[in-house]
């Protein structure tokens, strides 16, 4: 009598999720359903102690607190994915996570919406300086005034970065009566009667509002500075919810204290404390409409409970099938399930030779591959193949222990 086959899966019952700074419990549903074991921490760890927990966690998810070192991926040794329940991700050492073979997934269309609307309402908010008239008379001032007040309808809303947020604002903005102009580096087709602009130049000098929309990279640090608040409209608006660095904050409270611009809403800081118990200094505070919010552009409870099923649907997709579609450091793919098979997933060093040392593998097995696929980056090379049962084992034990292979498992 032939012996059973070992199991194959790590059991589910022990893959163990570590979930930071009060990830939306829409997140445990999914996670529960498939039977981890899930841990959380109200709020971001600090390196030394993350790096003390991580060593046996399987899945990890956080926001825009944590900070992800690459000490702290390397302590994590069983570490299979990480979830950036947020649309940010330069919190993560994405290229060391690449090499540790850990892929990373975020939440780029969930809080869509929430920051939409939030963009929207702000512009209303500076139009009529709302938030100088509602202190006023918090204070007991009484100061009803039409100057330097306006509607919005007919004013045009140039939008910095057109990806999923600018589009769903330029929507909006329309609905309301708004012109809507848009800038990005990338060719974009425009939504209703948005209308593309050749030059960051060109938008700046014809938009009485300019909101910005754009990751955090090198070529948008700073991107607005002295010589680009110049070139914005007398009286126009700046609004910021998109990354802290983007904008030269001094320049901008010299652009408000002179009268240059009307008014600016941020959302964001290069420097955002780490705690709601923590204090908060900027340039800005204390200036003349001037709406500043502690980042909250995502920050709703609709916002979060999509965030949490969104990330969780990717982390458990990947654990149950390899697939990796939609990380944001790893190469793309997700093979359909064959029946009758193991899945073995291997991520290797992307240098030569590696496939011919494991097709050698499975040829001098007699192994049968049902189906394959492999995609590769700069670092790293990710396949996945569908086996016969029988030697599926032997082959992954094999497999892993190639020089090349930096994490092998199988599936099924």
């Amino acid at each position: 009598m032939l012996a059973p086959l070992p199991p194959t899966s790590f059991p589910k019952g022990e893959i163990k999720v570590l979930l930071l700074e009060n990830v939306h419990t829409s997140a445990d549903e999914l996670f529960g359903g498939e039977g981890f074991q899930i841990e959380r921490v109200a709020g971001a760890l600090k390196e030394d102690e993350l790096a003390e927990r991580i060593r046996d966690v399987h899945v990890l998810g956080i926001r825009s607190k944590t900070r992800i070192t690459p000490r702290v991926l390397d302590e994590g040794r069983r570490l299979l994915s990480i979830g950036a329940f947020c649309i940010g991700t330069n919190q993560i050492e994405l290229a060391h996570a690449n090499r540790r073979g850990v892929p990373v997934f975020n939440a780029p269309f969930s809080n869509t919406r929430s920051v939409a609307e939030l963009i929207l309402a702000e512009t209303v908010v500076l139009s009529r300086q709302l938030c100088d008239r509602s202190r006023e008379v918090h204070d007991g001032t009484w100061k009803k005034v039409a100057t330097n007040c306006h509607e919005i309808r007919g004013k045009t809303l140039g939008i910095v970065g057109y990806g999923h947020i600018g589009r769903q604002i330029g929507v909006l903005a329309e609905m309301v009566g708004m012109h809507v102009i848009f800038y990005d580096i990338a060719a974009r087709l425009p939504m209703g009667n948005n209308r593309a602009t050749p030059a960051l130049a060109d938008l700046l000098a014809s938009s009485d509002f300019v909101t910005l929309h754009v990751p955090e990279t090198a070529q948008t640090r700073m991107m607005i500075g002295t010589a680009e608040l110049a070139l914005m409209k007398p009286g126009a608006y700046l609004l910021n919810a998109s990354r802290g660095t983007v904008v030269d904050l001094d320049a901008l409270a010299a652009a408000l204290r002179s009268g240059r611009l009307g008014g600016a809403a941020v959302d964001v800081y290069p420097e955002e404390p780490e705690s709601n118990s923590d204090g908060f200094g900027s340039v800005l505070r204390g200036l003349p409409n001037v709406v500043l919010t502690p980042h909250i552009g995502g920050s709703t409870e609709e916002a979060q409970e999509a965030i949490g099923r969104e990330v969780a649907t990717s982390l458990v997709k990947f654990v149950n099938s390899g697939a990796t579609t939609g990380a944001v450091n790893f190469p793309q793919l997700e093979l359909p399930p064959a029946r009758d098979t193991h899945r073995v997933l291997n991520i290797h060093k992307n240098v030569p030779g590696v496939i011919r040392d494991i097709t050698a593998i499975i040829s001098d097995r007699g192994a049968n591959i049902r189906a394959q696929m492999l995609v590769t980056d700069a670092s790293i090379g990710y396949l996945v193949m569908d086996l016969d049962q029988g030697l599926s084992h032997e082959v992954k034990k094999a497999v892993a222990a190639l020089d090349t292979s930096i994490k092998t498992r199988i599936l099924y």
